[in-house]
């Protein structure tokens, strides 16, 4: 995947000055998922692995919504006509988007407008950061149609951004969070007038990308892997991971910024 020359064929996608922009792009029907779209944006963000000059993903819809979730005609319906087999097929490969976000080094921003519940609202989730609008309206409302609210890794993510008394509320009851309530329980990192939601996600991005990029994605994969350690694995890992980012030339560039009283430019390495 070149990411000058990428053409998905089920979102958009833009790339400029290290940044790359996903878009779901289907505004007729609120931006819905269908098996297709699962698949290649997984594939999309695995391959983002290998791809350096890539140093950050912004992640949003195209209409006034980000995402309704998983198409009701083309996924829901004929999940109900599936066999045991092909519906654990169904649920490791949406759980497979999860962990191609969460796995690739770059952080993603969501930029969420209307509209953001299903797997919609486990992308946003997934993300790094995540900026909303006061119109965003999260639901994680698998309860409502029957399903359990752990999915997509909902129940292992979810309570580590808001809590576990908040997590539980919106998984049992599937109701809807107001851009507000995200963001005073620390959901969303920014609320924006919708105006000003991609100029901000384009900003935070921008900063991202004139970062680190190196010590970036050390600090993600960090961030994933202590969630499972003790205080002193994690501290040791920190360390090691920390040895590793001094030996960088983004180390050194910054150093002789500071001595120089200048702003450092950094390349990644």
């Amino acid at each position: 995947m070149n990411p000058e020359t990428f053409a998905p064929e089920h979102f958009r996608w833009d790339f400029d000055e290290g940044v790359a922009t996903v878009t779901l792009n289907r505004p007729e029907r609120k931006n819905p998922l269908t098996f297709d779209s699962y698949g290649e944006l997984r594939d999309t963000f695995r391959a983002l692995v290998y791809r350096p000059e890539v140093k950050a993903v912004i992640l949003t819809g195209e209409g006034g919504n980000f995402c309704s979730g998983g198409d009701v005609h083309e996924i829901i319906g004929p999940l109900t006509e599936m066999d045991m087999p092909g519906l654990l097929v169904f649920t490791r490969m949406t759980g497979d988007l999860v962990k191609a976000i969460r796995d690739c080094p770059q952080p993603v921003i969501t930029a969420a407008d209307g509209v953001c519940v299903g797997a919609g609202a486990i992308l946003a989730m997934a993300s790094d950061l995540r900026v909303a609008t006061p119109e965003t309206k999260t639901a994680f409302l698998f309860n409502r149609v029957g399903l359990a609210g752990c999915d997509m890794g909902a129940c292992a993510i979810l309570p580590r951004i808001i809590g576990q008394g908040r997590a539980s509320e919106l998984l049992f009851l599937g109701r809807t969070m107001s851009a507000e309530e995200g963001e005073a329980w620390g959901f969303w990192n920014r609320v924006v007038p919708q105006g000003e939601l991609m100029t901000t996600a384009n900003d935070l991005a921008a900063r991202i990308a004139a970062g680190p990029n190196f010590a970036n994605a050390m600090t993600k994969n960090q961030l994933n892997a202590e969630w499972d350690m003790g205080l002193h694995q994690a501290i040791e890992a920190e360390a090691q991971a920390q040895a590793i980012c001094m030996q960088t030339e983004d180390f050194r560039r910054a150093y002789r910024a500071f001595v120089k009283k200048e702003k450092p430019v950094f390349e990644g390495n």
